[in-house]
């Protein structure tokens, strides 16, 4: 645990920065920015697409501009565009994108009227006729005529440059000074505003402001305030004042949540009530405004020509029972902005994405409490990678990378989907990655320095997995010297000196570049540290630096294996005319001191002791008993229920008083021959036989061995028999043979 304490502080410094962001301590405006364009990705992704007839919008497009004339039109036109929507068409509600801010003067009225009161004055006929004329002239008294009564609801704008003069008249509020004091609501402030002529907005059954929000990182559109602040008054968005009209135009009831605390004073909702009883909730955020529910690209609903309505190209059912909203796209009248689905999308249809979305009830919400939920999400996510990722392995880190990541995603599209909710994702999104980057580049750049340590000091010794699980755990190894049981192995070429002197320098040069490496695999497959080659000879120990509770039985499979690979090795080298190799190994478990032992000039990793001494002087006397490996007391004791063995004899070696007991590994248990089993179980007798002096009985068991298969061991020991029978040891002999050199 102590190696991953770094990476736990380091994890948990970057999880509590991006935790500040989501609970507001401070803002991070890259996060903000990519949340803003996550959102836009899932709008895309999500929108319903298709062509909703219920609102259709009135075109003051580039076609309508050549057949009418430039804009503006006289309010004779538009009034006649009223009449022919309602009293032809049975249209059921109009909205005006556009503010009729100055009066229409393209009939000449004003002028006759300036005649009337002076050049004219006296002239009766001309009075008569100029009161006859008016009604027709006016063309505003016309167009306030032509929306009066009936279900138009007008459109005006706020500004918030400083010094701006107000103009035009503002409808009502629709909600006083003082309504939300006491609430944590961050209304959208404005200070002047562009209204339509006082007898328009007389006239009309409603107004709205068509001001939307745009994201002044992007400038993009994905908000309109539904209700914003002017002098300490509230007022509503023309979408919402025109769906208040289809209900009847019933009052607005902000929405809390119930039970929830006093310190909670967010309103998160805009209750309608329609005179039948049908209430509608449109969800709003702490600035009391909406998302725009996007139903997919430009032309999600009808476009219609204005001037084709003039001029009567229009088929009834396509305007009969709709909800209209009179706008333009044509590029010079600049109403395009930049959205989500477009970046020169009308700004016309975007009040009939919000009509829609009112009246379906799909309009995605963002209240405040998701603060909450954003900082839960990030905790979870980022606890789970800082203090998961330090103790995986690179895949199985990324395999837990992904599932968060993953797990993340479906949260946050469930609420999406399900509730209608927007969690915030890029926090999350960015800490899981963040945590996964300096997980990795923790194991890249500082694990790596450590392996690469390990490597300069133990990779010459152990094999590459040994290495790598090493690094695992850095502080449990070191080359200091330290006693231990461990298993060590010796093997040596049989006549190496005749054989160097037949062979060429490189051909010699070659012959062992390809036996040691050939062995040396063998060792390293089965996880011994290689200690040394001593000319011909190898040296090899298990147990150290990684503990090994099989060492004596991975050591012995070493031994053996490596006469396999002799044997594979000796056909390449027969056919290149080369002397066939024989080796003896020898293998000895005991406690030693193993450690970096050495000189300042040199040092090296090694094993020494008495255990070490014994398992060199078993390899020595291997060709003294015709067998390729000898195995020590120890290592047979830890062993015999697992590799099957023969003993060969009772020996003290130079340098060793007590007599040890000596093996020949033959083969795993289960895996030897029946026939091989028998011989040893018949050898084992005659050895009886010979360490009870039963010398007859020793000599025809040996006999019969020999007949089975002939071995240089039974040789040996028919001929030791015929010496002890002329020369008996006597009474107190233990049958040890004595080798006074090395």
């Amino acid at each position: 645990m102590k190696q991953y304490l770094p990476r736990y502080v380091l994890g948990l410094v970057i999880l509590l920065v991006l935790l500040g962001h989501s609970a507001r301590i401070y803002q991070v405006p890259f996060i903000n920015h990519m949340d803003s364009l996550i959102y836009d990705v899932k709008v895309r992704l999500t929108m319903p697409q298709g062509v909703e007839s219920r609102v259709v919008i009135l075109d003051i497009d580039e076609k309508s501009l050549a057949e009418q004339g430039r804009w503006p039109w006289g309010r004779d036109k538009l009034a006649t565009l009223m009449d022919k929507l309602f009293d032809e068409y049975g249209i059921r509600l109009v909205g005006f994108d556009v503010v009729f801010a100055e009066p229409d003067e393209s009939s000449g009225l004003k002028s006759l009227e300036a005649l009337a009161k002076k050049e004219l004055k006296d002239v009766a006929g001309y009075q008569a006729t100029l009161r006859e004329l008016r009604p027709q002239l006016d063309h505003d008294a016309r167009f306030a005529a032509a929306i009066k009564n009936r279900p138009v609801v007008l459109g005006y704008y706020f500004s918030s440059k400083e010094g701006g003069v107000s103009s035009g008249a503002a409808p009502a509020s629709v909600f006083p000074a003082g309504t939300f004091s006491g609430r944590r609501i961050g209304f959208t402030q404005w200070v002047s505003y562009g209204g339509n002529l006082p007898e328009f907005q007389k006239a009309a059954a409603g107004a709205g402001h068509f001001n939307p929000l745009v994201d002044p990182n992007d400038g993009i559109s994905r908000r309109v305030p539904l209700l914003v602040e002017y002098n300490g008054q509230y007022y509503e968005a023309l979408s919402l004042a025109m769906v208040r009209n289809l209900l009847g135009n019933p009052p607005i009831i902000p929405g809390y949540p119930d039970n929830a605390p006093a310190s909670y004073a967010a309103m998160e909702w805009l209750e309608l009530k329609a005179s039948g009883g049908t209430a509608m909730r449109i969800p709003v955020d702490e600035n009391a405004g909406t998302l725009i529910p996007y139903r997919g690209y430009q032309g999600s609903y009808p476009y219609i020509s204005i001037t084709d309505v003039l001029n009567g190209r229009v088929p009834k059912e396509k305007l009969a029972g709709k909800v209209a909203v009179v706008g333009t796209t044509a590029p010079g009248l600049m109403d395009l902005r930049a959205t989500p689905v477009g970046a020169a999308y009308p700004g016309v249809e975007i009040h009939a994405n919000l009509i829609a979305g009112m009246l379906d009830g799909a309009i995605k919400h963002k209240p405040p409490y998701i603060l909450g939920a954003d900082v839960m999400l990030v905790l979870l996510a980022g606890a789970v990678m800082a203090f998961l990722l330090p103790m995986l392995s690179p895949f199985r880190a990324t395999l837990v990378g992904l599932i968060v990541l993953l797990l993340l995603l479906s949260v946050n599209f469930s609420f999406w989907h399900v509730a209608n909710v927007v969690l915030p994702l890029a926090n999350g999104m960015i800490a899981i990655v963040l945590l996964y980057a300096m997980n990795m580049s923790w194991g890249y750049f500082v694990e790596s320095r450590t392996k690469r340590q390990l490597t300069g000091l133990f990779g010459q010794y152990v094999p590459p997995e040994l290495v790598e699980e090493m690094s695992r755990d850095p502080e449990n190894y070191s080359m200091a010297g330290r006693k231990a049981e461990l298993t060590v192995l010796f093997s040596d070429i049989r006549g190496f000196t005749t054989i160097s002197e037949g062979l060429e320098p490189n051909e010699l040069a070659s012959l062992m570049n390809e036996y040691l490496g050939a062995m040396t695999l063998v060792v390293r497959k089965h996880r011994g540290t290689l200690d040394k080659y001593i000319g011909d000879a190898i040296m090899a120990f298990w147990g150290a630096p990684v503990d090994d509770p099989e060492h004596a039985k991975n050591a012995v499979l070493t031994g053996l294996e490596m006469h396999v690979a002799l044997k594979e090795l000796n056909k390449g080298l027969v056919e290149r005319g080369w002397p066939e190799l024989k080796i003896g190994v020898g293998v000895n478990t005991g406690p030693m001191t193993v450690g970096d032992m050495g000189s300042p000039v040199r040092q090296s990793y090694t094993v020494m002791g008495d255990a070490v001494n014994l398992g060199s002087r078993l390899e020595g006397i291997t060709k003294q008993y015709g067998v390729g490996f000898i195995a020590g007391e120890t290592t047979r004791e830890l062993l015999k229920k697992e590799i099957v063995f023969r003993e060969l004899d009772r020996v003290r070696v130079k340098g060793k008083e007590d007599p040890v007991a000596i093996y020949e590994p033959v083969g795993e248990e289960g895996k030897v021959p029946r026939d091989e089993m028998e011989e040893i179980k018949l050898w084992n007798q005659a050895l009886r036989a010979y360490r009870a002096q039963e010398w007859d009985l020793a000599e025809v068991t040996l006999m019969n061995l020999q007949r089975m298969k002939p071995r240089y061991l039974y040789d040996l020991y028919v001929k030791r028999v015929e010496h002890l029978r002329k020369e008996p040891p006597g009474d107190n002999w233990d049958g040890v043979t004595i080798f006074e050199t090395k």
